[in-house]
């Protein structure tokens, strides 16, 4: 009994002891809506020392991110339609913070960075290059978790079938006939979601460490959207997104954001896994 008590003991101190050295590694980086290219440049090298793993990394730098400002549709291509910044960190909208986060756990520098922005952030051409442009951007969420190689949708085996619902639509178009947005390029697709009442904790205990989740709003399906809004889940709990409600990135308990007083914040949730760029 005595062995079995301090076995236990051994356990809990080592868990809570790494879990504090991971979060006091963090904590004594300045922000990273702070830094300078070169800045920025000096630290990356250090996450690949401190997390070797992918998802351990993508987790920790997700983590250093919360409280940085909102800013909505804050990337571009620097030149043509939208002269944002191709890669940022002083801002972020929900999706900027995802594309970021995998661009420089993946990235040795901040040009490298931007570099594999790129490749994630844009859609291969014929003979597999990306090149940024705003026709070739990966407008739409619904589409990048479907078709992007740095994500994978795993909705469908997280719950039976009868508790999914499952919309049909044309991507980029309206229901008048017209394009959303001004890309001469629309996408038939079916897709299924858990709608609000089959939400439930179990559904995040067969989450990895970190994966994301995109939120479906059912009020979008006539203007040929899907996806309203999107985060990262960690540790089967939390949700990390760039929150237009507190103008910054947050980190808090999932259900008590979704589930409000008034009802769900939205209709239905998309779960998606990360994956690292093939080089």
């Amino acid at each position: 009994m005595k062995s079995s008590l301090l076995l236990k003991f051994i356990f809990y101190f080592l868990f809570f002891t790494n879990s504090c050295t991971e979060i006091k590694w963090i904590d004594t980086l300045p922000k990273p809506w702070t830094l300078s290219e070169d800045a920025l440049t000096k630290i990356l090298p250090k996450f690949h020392e401190e997390y070797p793993d992918f998802h351990d990394r993508l987790l920790a730098f997700s983590l250093w991110q919360v409280g940085k400002p909102y800013e909505l549709f804050c990337l571009g291509e620097e030149e043509g339609r939208d002269l944002d910044p191709i890669f940022r960190l002083d801002v972020s909208d929900c999706t900027v913070h995802i594309l970021t986060s995998l661009a420089s756990i993946q990235s040795q520098s901040w040009s490298d960075a931007k570099s594999k922005l790129i490749k994630i952030h844009y859609k291969p051409n014929s003979i597999g290059k990306s090149t940024p442009t705003y026709n070739s951007r990966w407008h739409y969420t619904s589409d990048r978790i479907e078709n992007n190689p740095s994500t994978k949708n795993i909705t469908n085996s997280l719950v039976l079938p009868d508790k999914l619902k499952s919309v049909s639509l044309t991507l980029n178009q309206k229901s008048n006939g017209k394009e959303f947005l001004e890309l001469d390029w629309k996408k038939s697709i079916i897709i299924n979601y858990i709608p609000s009442d089959n939400i439930t904790s179990e559904i995040f205990e067969k989450l990895p460490v970190i994966s994301g989740v995109a939120f479906v709003k059912e009020s979008y399906f006539d203007t040929g959207l899907i996806v309203a809004h999107e985060g990262m889940i960690i540790n089967n709990k939390n949700i990390i997104h760039a929150s237009s409600e507190y103008k910054k990135t947050v980190n808090m308990d999932f259900m008590e954001y979704y589930f409000r007083s008034d009802g769900p914040l939205f209709d239905g949730v998309l779960f998606y896994s990360f994956h690292p760029i093939n080089k």
